[in-house]
């Protein structure tokens, strides 16, 4: 068992800072979500360039306003949304590792170009898991620093497995760093209720723009547009995967994402594939997005050279 160190204070929380590993399954025949990384991509890359293996706890950084004290020496990085990041008041390199001193600050203040930074460390963030994770999900209380579903607070203590804190430079390729200000296109691999829908609305749904609402959280995303009609308004609840992009009555889809119900009764266009919901997990309120239809060996195709890179 990895021995487990004093890590970081935290001197100032912001709204939403939580530990995120790959997430809680097996579960959701008990009613229980995920969690897990809203952007997989940007945690990936972040315990990556650390030498962490797939699975490892990382910090998840909402909007901002996050600041966080080292209590030794550290090999981190941050990657995912620029939140404006410093290290002691100067900005903070994003998608490389680098090493940082006990004493120093690194800070996130409001979002550049994304909404969620992912900061990992040498060694991984330590929590005790619950149901076999250490995910956060505030609604169900479960997990994170303290297993109680709690976001970070001024004063929390975090603590982090033991690691050599040598300097680190590797950064991400270029390819892989997202450009948050472009539009999106939201791959989505088409449901079993696809059909149920009017040509006119499928043809408004892949051939128009959507705008995030600014009703979006962990649990989904809300997309305005066009209104979709569908000839089915309700069924009989079934299981609701990462991705599930459900149509209610007044026509607006709604994405789910990690911290989603684990059934629900509205019919479905389909399921954004997981790397499509990082991307949406990305995006502001206001900002456009396009959805784009997927088959599913092409969908499986891509997901397997994402994980290639991380073993």
């Amino acid at each position: 068992m990895t021995a487990t160190v004093p890590g970081w204070r935290v001197r100032r929380a912001g709204p939403l800072a939580l530990l995120q590993d790959a997430g809680r399954f097996g579960v959701r025949r008990l009613g229980v979500t995920q969690g897990g990384p809203a952007d997989l991509h940007g945690w990936a890359w972040a315990n990556r360039l650390v030498d962490n293996g797939w699975g490892t706890t990382a910090l998840e950084v909402t909007v901002g306003g996050l600041a966080l004290e080292a209590e030794r020496d550290l090999t981190l990085a941050v990657c995912g949304g620029d939140l404006g990041a410093t290290l002691d008041e100067a900005p903070l390199p994003l998608w490389r590792g680098l090493r940082v001193r006990a004493g120093q600050v690194v800070a996130f203040r409001q979002p550049v170009a994304g909404l969620r930074a992912y900061l990992a460390v040498a060694g991984g963030f330590r929590a005790d898991p619950v149901l076999g994770s250490t995910a956060c999900v505030v609604r169900e209380g479960l997990g994170g620093h303290d297993g109680h579903g709690r976001p970070l607070a001024a004063g929390d203590r975090l603590a982090v497995g033991a690691a050599a804190p040598g300097v680190r430079g590797e950064e991400a390729p270029a390819e892989v760093r997202p450009d948050y200000a472009a539009v999106p296109r939201l791959a989505l691999l088409p449901g079993a209720q696809i059909g149920e829908f009017d040509g006119a609305s499928l043809y408004r749904a892949f051939n128009t723009a959507w705008r995030v609402d600014d009703r979006a959280d962990r649990m989904g995303v809300r997309l305005t547009g066009p209104r979709l009609h569908c000839r089915v308004e309700t069924l009989i609840s079934e299981g609701l995967g990462l991705g599930a992009v459900q149509v209610p009555p007044d026509g607006q889809p709604i994405a789910l994402l990690n911290d989603r119900q684990t059934i629900g009764g509205y019919p479905r266009l389909g399921a954004l594939t997981p790397l499509a919901c990082a991307r949406l997990a990305q995006c502001q309120p206001g900002q456009e997005v396009r959805l784009a239809a997927v088959a599913a060996e092409r969908a499986l195709a891509e997901h397997r050279r994402f994980r290639a890179r991380f073993g």
